[in-house]
């Protein structure tokens, strides 16, 4: 985690920040053919340098990877003022910090006159702690940090302290032709969602309440608070907010390939989910969770990670979405307990539906569950009153210790995949499901052993929900909720541990 303490001379320290950003990022494209850069600044007496490091993965070109660095200057304004910040993209990765954090001499050290001019050579791009000036339609609303933590939005005005863009309902109504049936994509407990279209061409999805629903209301200003401040690859992008005629709409970035379920479970479809991208998509949604878990400047659990709630965009990049469930979690807090359990059978890690308890480990026994959906095609409720198996996890423990992972596979692969990627993910996929928290990965580790083929990986145990379940709680019961939806309830009567707390030690 890097330092999110405040400087002394913000506005010194993030002009310096913006040159060590750009010029680091520079040299690493252009200057190293490992695609690799670090540099320092000198600052004030008591912080005498801040340190840099940007890199690239070496299969990309100079130009490639300076444009790939440039894309996340966008993200620099959230760390304005802090005395450390870490961006992590697709194959490229920026940090900074007031200490040094790696080893060996800088590549480049920033003058000292630096920071009075700025660099004729980012001059086509803006700073990475300024605005690139585009025009939303809409108001832009005065920033300030929300009070996110109790998660108690009871007042409809409690939005409004959100730094985000207001949106007219003029605009929307004429981007989405007055919500017709023709642009609608779908509909939930809380209402509707539209595809629409921006005077500037810009295609939006329009999250809209149903009129009268309390709990909708809850989901979606919860929604807006935590996914305002967030800004990943891999995460669906809040672009604004319509609060007019006692409307409430949230606008996002419309994804074109709809959600993964829509894809995955069609077998007239499936096949667009070739190896590459299934591989492609399960480490998308890793690094989307790494990112929520470890990297964002807030730690937010999503609590309903599934195959219908990732996005697929053009090139069937995945991106997290759906964060009415999510919570915030603060300081070294690591876990929860409620009495209201709300989320997916089948997605649910054990400790959640028979204790009420959640935390980062929880949101990775759901992705253990979708890594298995993607890699066999698949859904978690497919085995009902089946004979193969009680549920997806049971039927991939049963082949794994069998030795027979390629009869799981799904049929419209072919022999078009990797043996060695496959079994690393049906391993990982295994790792996450396991009954006990403390023994299921965290996604910094699952992001590493995907990324990197030298990093062992321990055998999974029996997972959870094979044969008969913890709690008392016997496979053909489970198999009864395991085939329910969205489920919301108070939680059975089961013996827990009071507290959760050192589930995931940090």
């Amino acid at each position: 985690m890097w330092n999110v303490n405040n400087v002394t001379e913000p506005n010194k320290f993030n002009k310096l920040v913006s040159e060590l950003v750009s010029m680091t990022s520079q040299y690493a494209a252009f200057n190293s053919t490992r695609r690799f850069a670090t540099g320092e600044a000198n600052f004030t007496a008591a912080d005498p340098k801040i340190y840099g490091l940007a890199q690239c993965t070496r299969d990309l070109c100079g130009d490639e990877c300076y444009q790939c660095l440039k894309s996340m200057f966008s993200v620099m304004p959230n760390f304005a003022g802090k005395r450390g910040g870490r961006v992590i993209g697709d194959r490229c990765y920026f940090r900074y910090e007031l200490y040094s954090f790696y080893e060996g001499k800088s590549s480049l050290q920033l003058p000292s006159s630096s920071s009075s001019s700025s660099s004729s050579s980012s001059s086509s791009s803006p700073p990475p702690f300024q605005s690139n000036g585009t025009e939303t339609p809409g108001t832009a609303i005065p920033p300030s940090v929300p009070s996110v933590a109790g998660g108690d939005f009871s007042n409809p005005e409690d939005i409004t302290s959100v730094d985000s863009i207001l949106f007219h309902l003029s605009t929307l109504k004429s981007a989405t032709s007055n919500f017709s049936e023709e642009n609608k994509l779908g509909q939930g407990g809380f209402g509707s969602v539209f595809k629409g279209t921006l005077p500037d061409g810009r295609e939006i999805a329009v999250k809209r309440l149903l009129s009268g629903s309390g709990q909708g209301l809850k989901e979606l200003k919860n929604e807006l608070v935590l996914v305002a401040k967030l800004e990943h690859r891999n995460l669906v992008r809040l672009l604004g907010v319509c609060l007019e005629a006692q409307e409430m709409m949230l606008v996002y970035e419309y994804v074109p390939n709809r959600s993964l379920d829509t894809i995955l479970f069609d077998s007239a479809k499936s096949e667009q989910l070739d190896w590459g991208r299934r591989y492609n998509i399960i480490s998308g949604i890793a690094g989307g969770l790494l990112y929520l878990h470890e990297d964002s400047q807030i730690k937010i659990i999503h609590r309903d990670l599934k195959a219908s709630n990732i996005l697929l965009d053009e090139e069937m990049n995945p991106k997290i979405s759906d964060f009415g469930l999510a919570r915030l979690f603060g300081g070294d807090q690591s876990g929860a307990t409620t009495s209201l359990v709300v989320g997916t059978f089948g997605y649910m890690a054990p400790e959640y539906v028979m204790c009420g308890q959640y935390s980062a480990k929880s949101d990775i026994f759901s992705y253990g569950v979708l890594v298995l959906e993607i890699l066999t095609g698949r859904k978690n409720t497919s085995f009902r009153d089946s004979e193969q198996a009680e549920n997806l996890i049971s039927y991939t423990w049963e082949h794994w210790i069998r030795g027979t992972i390629s009869e799981i596979l799904d049929p419209c692969l072919g022999d078009q995949w990797s043996r060695s990627e496959a079994l690393r993910c049906i391993q990982i996929g295994l790792l996450c499901v396991q009954e006990d928290p403390a023994n299921r990965p965290t996604m910094s580790m699952v992001v590493l052993i995907l990324y990197s083929y030298s990093e062992s990986l321990q055998s999974p145990s029996r997972p959870a929900y094979c044969a008969r379940l913890s709690g008392g709680m016997d496979s053909d019961a489970f198999r009864k909720g395991y085939n329910l939806s969205t489920v919301q309830g108070s939680i059975p009567e089961i013996p827990c541990e009071d507290s959760v707390s050192e589930m995931e030690p940090r």
